[in-house]
């Protein structure tokens, strides 16, 4: 008995040992945020998302840590671009919008409030580069939940070397590249990623486009470990045909971390603006989040006459409509 009994207590142990990490704790991160008054979520039924790249578009300010041309002394046309901005914006009416080579989310901020306060946007996010003016932001009259962002990391350019003869990797174009919470109500939410993949044609580019691809894939399988029903939305500009062998890679056919896009097969054109001729801009759901877009709602948005949307930018907006519902 005496033998026994120290077994015991050591079996008892183990046993309140696993309870304990069995419980969920009461810090936990749905625990830990709340609903901001201003929010009603009874209103979003469906979530429109706008994607959009807008082309060098900066304030008036020169950041004095940012050594540009373009952002020291902005073109002339900017004014007339601010407010060809403004009124798109407007016309969009989305509920989240995701806007490419814009200077930061602070501009973003002080352009909602002061020329679109009505259409309520609260939130303002992105992570500005330390040395560069083109970034991805983001604005939502939605609340946002964890922001990750990808800008520390370093990514290789696949099958690439540096003039040392070393494996080629970079990290100065992955802070164009974030992903986030969007938290509709107490049972639906998504994540969002925003994309400003590098640009150019050749080979390098390319690989150098896949290896900020395969991180997010990356990341894409760890949220879909956490939660296997986990609905994902990746838009942006991927400077990528959907013909491209980094395109189908971020795609993922037949894995698990698969995504659908709405428009393939389509002639649906987004670059350059006034004479559209390839769709490097995507909207694009996993497969868990596929059946949650509107029929017929992922669109190439001319608001305007084509001069007036080139005048904007040289690319054009894009949009998508989403059904809210329940897991």
């Amino acid at each position: 008995m005496r033998l026994l009994l120290p077994i015991l207590v050591l079996f008892t142990s183990a046993c309140t040992i696993q309870q304990q990490k069995e419980k969920p704790s009461s810090n936990s991160f749905s625990q830990a945020i709340t609903t901001p008054a201003w929010y009603q979520a009874s209103d979003f039924d469906t979530v429109k998302v706008l994607s959009w790249n807008v082309e060098h578009f900066v304030d008036s300010y020169d950041n004095p840590y940012i050594d540009n041309g373009r952002e020291n002394t902005p073109p002339e046309n900017m004014q007339e671009r601010r407010k060809l901005f403004v009124e798109i914006i407007k016309e969009a009416n989305a509920d989240l919008v995701v806007l490419q080579e814009f200077e930061s989310d602070s501009y973003a901020q002080q352009l909602a409030e002061e020329y679109f306060p009505e259409l309520g946007y609260k939130v303002f996010a992105g992570h500005e580069s330390n040395d560069w003016y083109m970034n991805v932001v983001v604005m939502s009259r939605i609340p946002l939940g964890l922001f990750h962002s990808y800008a520390t990391s370093n990514t290789p350019i696949i099958g690439q070397t540096d003039d040392d003869g070393n494996p080629a990797s970079q990290e100065f174009t992955n802070n164009r590249m974030w992903t986030t919470e969007v938290i509709v109500n107490p049972d639906y939410s998504f994540s969002l990623t925003g994309v400003h993949l590098k640009a150019g044609r050749g080979e390098r580019n390319e690989n150098w486009r896949l290896g900020q691809i395969n991180l997010l894939r990356a990341h894409y399988k760890q949220l879909l470990a956490l939660n296997p029903n986990q609905n994902i939305l990746t838009v942006g500009d991927f400077n990528s045909t959907p013909d491209s062998d980094e395109f189908k890679a971020f795609l993922g056919a037949g894995t698990e971390v698969e995504f659908i896009d709405p428009l393939a097969g389509t002639d649906v054109f987004s670059h350059p603006a006034d004479s559209a001729f390839w769709r490097i801009d995507h909207i694009l759901p996993n497969r868990n989040m596929h059946a949650e877009i509107v029929n017929d709602t992922v669109i190439v948005n001319y608001f305007f006459s084509l001069d007036s949307m080139e005048m904007a930018a040289d690319h054009l907006p894009m949009s998508v409509e989403i059904i809210s519902r329940d897991l």
